[in-house]
């Protein structure tokens, strides 16, 4: 597992602190505030996007860093860490772990073998494979990830989005694999951490229904009498 058990420790809830440019939260001074709120709660880890946020968290706390860089490169639909250069980044900004998108799809650089193999070599980084598919899983697996989540499950044009987490993927994830297996993607409350436990997950990432108030706000707004 390449160091993986070193950076975190299992089972744990991962807190992901990610917010889009349209977001008022949106900033690398606000996502370190996010972080170190998610520590004190009792989080095991971060997930961030970008070099600017990885430094910034990685500067007000130890807690291990899942690192990832969105990049979106015309005309390719892979934007999670997509080359070697976006690893290298996250990677100098202070990340434990790298993510990247573990898909198929075709890449504006790397293919997923040499990424992973440069990740190890080139970085001295594990790498968490961002899958959609049990295939995914067992293909990024078999090229070297240290280990895989459930990510991208519903956002890939061959996957169908669930109402809520993606539990029968995971299943399967966690019966195929010997690596820690991370359940992401769209978790609300705790009753779905709690299964995603007791599937077997190693990890849960949680990231809109802790660090995103607008979304938040929006749900429960659809209470309200109208």
């Amino acid at each position: 597992m390449r160091g993986l058990s070193r950076r975190l420790s299992f089972p744990t809830l991962i807190v992901s602190c990610q917010a889009r440019a349209d977001n008022p939260l949106y900033g690398p001074q606000f996502m370190a505030a996010m972080a170190k709120a998610a520590e004190a709660g009792g989080a095991g880890g971060i997930r961030a996007n970008g070099p600017e946020d990885v430094a910034a968290i990685r500067a007000v706390t130890e807690l291990p860093i899942l690192g990832l860089y969105k990049r979106w490169l015309e005309p390719y639909e892979v934007y999670i860490t997509p080359d070697f250069a976006a690893a290298q980044a996250i990677a100098e900004a202070g990340a434990d772990i790298l993510a990247l998108d573990a898909t198929p799809r075709p890449r504006p650089q790397e293919g997923l073998a040499e990424l992973i193999e440069r990740i190890h070599t080139e970085l001295g980084k594990p790498v968490c494979a961002d899958v959609s598919t049990l295939e995914e899983g067992l293909w990024a697996v078999e090229l070297g990830a240290d280990c895989v989540a459930t990510t991208l499950a519903g956002y890939t044009p061959y996957t169908l989005k669930t109402e809520g987490p993606d539990f029968a993927l995971l299943r399967e994830l966690v019966q195929a694999l010997a690596v820690p297996v991370l359940a992401e993607g769209r978790f609300w409350t705790p009753e779905q951490v709690g299964r995603a436990f007791e599937l077997g997950a190693d990890a849960v990432v949680v990231g809109t229904a802790i660090t995103n108030p607008r979304e938040i706000t929006r749900r429960l707004v659809r209470s309200v009498p109208r």
